[in-house]
């Protein structure tokens, strides 16, 4: 039996829902009440901090009295987001709100990272998400997507992605604020040699243990996804990668199979052997620092965070049957049609804006009689592309990049700016799709080459 709720399909009665979830709900407000009781303890009795013990005290008992409305399985008591809140959110679900929240989000985190990385300010936030996630489950469509047993890790991920990830950041202030002062770094303090026997050991034994007891337990609250045997004639709606394909699938939407199936990927694992060739700065080896490396942790950050795993939480969570997107509030209705007109950049020009049919070979032409005229039809993005990609790099070896031009001489900068080049590809292509409906730059069908 499941200890955890999964709802197998979504829209049912709220009544019915509550019934079902609210032993979950009461558990997890006293958890969450738990957790916060210790923090108080620990800023009263360790931090000698007696306002910000009691303040935590007193989340602590909201957390348990919410817990006890929970746990009476009655609408009218229990906590939750209100419809206005859902219906709003719902609204404003689409790729473009998403992907350019995401990254606005990213930009303010790094602005004020100094504030951001503050324990209690990463605390609040903590508690804030959690509460967040225990209003929106009381919806039966929300629930049934985030209990889903495949889905329940990569909740868990993200939690623990943006632990980690506060982590690095919160040591690399650190580090950055003793490099001013002309201190080491917090690495160089602690660099002491641990035997691998048996320091190393014990720790891997006990991490052994405790995973083994952590998968048992999950073992035993939730049942394994699994599904009918596969067979050709039904397929699963919608059809999902795993979740660490789901970026891939996502490039799909905006790329033919050849361009992000095997270039893009190619490119990401090329990219990373390049590295140690291409990078000039020897600072901040061996320790976090963000000042020492700013240009290297912004691309990483936005090429892992941004362009990787926010495409997984994409397709996990918002991607739906038909593979249109869906708001988190909102039933999964296997029926939604999202009109789409996507048009090639080659019809735009030469239909739209010249007003005249596209450049077409006689019929019966041979292969070579029908070259000139396919390159006369995407001219205007042979062109464009050629512009990003041969231009490009030299205006910007005498602008932004003109120090790592320098530094880095011709060979290398120009792996380096076309690298750069090919990531960026990806979040244009997005957003030309978004705004202007344009599905192909290039559209060579005749040689299965659209781009």
């Amino acid at each position: 039996m499941s200890f955890i709720p999964i709802f197998a399909s979504a829209g049912v009665s709220l009544e019915h829902h509550l019934e079902s979830v609210s032993g979950f709900l009461g558990g997890y407000y006293i958890c969450l009440a738990f957790m916060n009781a210790i923090m108080a303890f620990y800023r009263w009795q360790k931090k000698g901090d007696a306002r910000g013990g009691i303040g935590w005290a007193g989340v602590a008992v909201l957390f348990v009295i919410m817990a006890a409305f929970a746990m009476s399985g009655d609408a009218s008591l229990t906590p939750q987001l209100s419809d206005w809140i859902k219906h709003q959110v719902n609204q404003a679900t689409s790729p473009t709100v998403y992907t350019l929240g995401t990254t606005a989000l990213l930009v303010v985190f790094f602005v004020f990272r100094r504030f951001f990385v503050q324990p209690m300010v990463a605390w609040t936030l903590l508690n804030a998400t959690l509460l967040l996630m225990g209003l929106s489950i009381v919806d039966p469509n929300f629930a049934a997507i985030v209990t889903k047993p495949d889905n329940v890790p990569i909740v868990a991920m993200v939690f623990l992605l943006g632990y980690f990830t506060w982590l690095a950041t919160y040591r690399a202030v650190l580090n950055d604020d003793r490099a001013a002062r002309g201190e080491v770094s917090l690495e160089k303090l602690d660099d002491e040699k641990v035997l691998v026997w048996p320091d190393l050991v014990y720790i891997e034994l006990i991490c052994m243990v405790a995973l083994t007891a952590l998968l048992l337990v999950w073992a035993i609250a939730l049942k394994a996804p699994l599904e009918e045997p596969a067979s050709s004639v039904k397929t699963p709606n919608p059809s999902k990668a795993p979740w660490y394909f789901l970026g891939l699938q996502e490039m799909l939407v905006y790329y033919d199979p050849w361009y992000a199936g095997v270039v893009l990927p190619s490119l990401i694992i090329f990219g990373l052997m390049a590295i140690p060739y291409l990078d000039f700065n020897k600072q901040g080896n061996g320790y976090y620092t963000i000042n020492q490396r700013k240009f290297s942790y912004l691309v990483f950050q936005f090429g892992f965070l941004e362009l990787w795993v926010t495409l997984i939480i994409l397709g996990t969570f918002l991607r739906g049957p038909n593979w249109n997107i869906f708001g988190p509030f909102e039933q999964w209705d296997a029926h939604k049609v999202d009109v789409l007109n996507n048009v090639d950049l080659s019809q735009m020009f030469w239909n739209d804006l010249l007003h005249r049919s596209l450049p077409k070979a006689p019929s019966g032409s041979q292969w070579f009689d029908q070259l000139p005229y396919i390159a006369l039809r995407e001219l205007p993005g042979l062109l464009l592309t050629a512009a990003y990609f041969i231009i490009l790099p030299p205006l910007m070896a005498v602008t932004l990049f003109r120090k790592f031009f320098v530094k880095m001489g011709f060979f290398r900068y120009m792996l380096l700016a076309n690298l750069l080049l090919f990531m960026m590809s990806l979040p244009i292509k997005m957003v030309l799709r978004w705004t202007f409906n344009l599905k192909y730059i290039i559209a060579i069908p005749e040689y299965f080459l659209n781009f």
